[in-house]
């Protein structure tokens, strides 16, 4: 396996962060919208991943190892029913519905992606600096 293969894979973590931080934000940016009807209101998102493994023979299973985005995909929990008869989106029956996103969680998964980016990234400093010293070795 190449030495530069680690840059190929934290690159790929990089990206995949990249896409549940966006995730994430958009979750967040909708979570006060509400809806007159529970099909129309916006639903929570979430990224989908998987491992792209190296075959222990040095072949590979894939493309390439590391972290691979499947997709992103809504949340199927119902839209949160709110008795509000004032609203202007209310239904007939005086509900308006809103989205079934956890803030808190929501919060959570920032944290957690935001620090996962952070080792990534000094993951690939890390290599950069031990293939900068092993090449002043050689000098």
């Amino acid at each position: 396996m190449s030495s530069f293969r680690i840059f190929d894979i934290a690159g790929s973590a990089l990206s995949a962060q990249s896409v549940r931080l966006s995730t994430v934000a958009s979750n967040l940016a909708n979570a006060d919208a509400v809806g007159s009807d529970p099909d129309s209101v916006y639903k929570a998102r979430m990224p989908v991943f998987a491992a792209a493994l190296v075959d222990p023979s040095g072949g590979s299973r894939d493309d390439s190892a590391g972290v691979q985005v499947l997709g992103v995909v809504e949340s199927q929990a119902a839209a949160e029913k709110r008795y509000e008869p004032g609203h202007p989106l209310a239904d007939a029956e005086g509900f308006v519905y809103a989205p079934n996103v956890n803030v808190v969680e929501e919060m959570v998964n920032m944290i957690s992606s935001a620090r996962s980016y952070q080792s990534s990234v000094e993951m690939m400093n890390t290599a950069k600096e031990l293939a900068l010293s092993t090449l002043r070795l050689g000098r």
